[in-house]
């Protein structure tokens, strides 16, 4: 397992600073989502160059640091043409990007059928997850050209909600630059995390050959709804997905999600240390 952490939940800083921190405080790997963490440069499509490439490369390296993901979380079954087409045109520059960086993965979430990108019931039906699949062809079509992982991650409030309709996702689209982020968090909402070991067992069964990379918080309730946390400072029992990664992505990058400058360190010690005491 590779630990590592969202670059935009470091403290505000200019990214050299923010990966200096990272390597500081012992992890291995970065979520980047440009437009988050980089303020100091553009990072519009067209600033996306091989030279701007070639610095983040060094950049990363000098500090010890893979790129874990490229994220790029945008609605793919947006409604509004116009605003698809910009979409579609990004998630092909950051791919390219990726190609570039000799990174290898472009992570999304899989959007809802309005232009808020928010929930609503019909996010669940099945024309929804057609309009998805309908929309992410063209873009997996490009990954493929490129080289490059195209990464899903399944949501509860978005089209992809379940294992079962991420299954149906990559059986549609059949391609092998089509794979998975899998969020255990993620698939949880107030009306079925009671049955979160259920969840995820199903999770790994449909999705754990085709998964590229794992995300981990934690949660807790408040008010009535899910709040995420950084790991180990809520509800989460870790046990099957770290056995997951230890006896079958040995090598994976996990990212922790959702810490704060004050506890990352914490919670990549807590999650190493149930790496380091799972036996397989």
């Amino acid at each position: 397992m590779q630990l590592g952490i969202r670059l935009h939940d470091i403290k505000k800083a200019p990214l050299e600073e923010r990966l200096a921190i990272a390597n500081e405080q012992g992890f291995l790997c970065g979520h980047l989502a440009l437009s988050k963490v980089i303020s100091e440069y553009p990072v519009d499509d067209g600033a996306l160059t091989p030279g701007y490439a070639m610095y983040l490369k060094k950049l990363f390296a000098k500090n010890g640091l893979d790129i874990a993901v490229l994220g790029c979380y945008l609605n793919l079954a947006n409604p509004n043409e116009e605003q698809l087409a910009k979409i579609t045109h990004r998630y092909l520059a950051h791919i390219r990007f990726a190609s570039l960086l000799g990174e290898g993965v472009v992570g999304t979430e899989t959007g809802a059928v309005n232009e808020e990108y928010k929930f609503e019931e019909k996010n669940h039906s099945d024309e929804a997850l057609d309009i998805f699949i309908r929309n992410v062809k063209p873009v997996l079509s490009y990954a493929e050209k490129m080289g490059v992982i195209f990464a899903i991650e399944p949501v509860w409030k978005h089209i992809v909600c379940n294992p079962k309709r991420a299954r149906k996702v990559l059986d549609a689209v059949a391609s092998p630059n089509l794979q998975i982020i899998f969020d255990p968090v993620n698939l949880l909402d107030i009306s079925n995390y009671q049955d979160r070991e259920a969840i995820i067992a199903e999770a790994i069964g449909l999705l754990g050959d085709d998964i590229a990379m794992v995300h981990i918080k934690d949660f807790v309730v408040q008010d009535g709804k899910l709040v995420s946390v950084a790991a180990g400072t809520g509800e989460m029992n870790y046990e099957q997905i770290i056995r997951f990664i230890k006896e079958r992505k040995p090598y994976v990058h996990v990212t922790l999600e959702n810490t704060t400058p004050e506890n990352a360190v914490q919670a990549k010690e807590y999650i190493q240390g149930l790496y380091d005491s799972c036996r397989i």
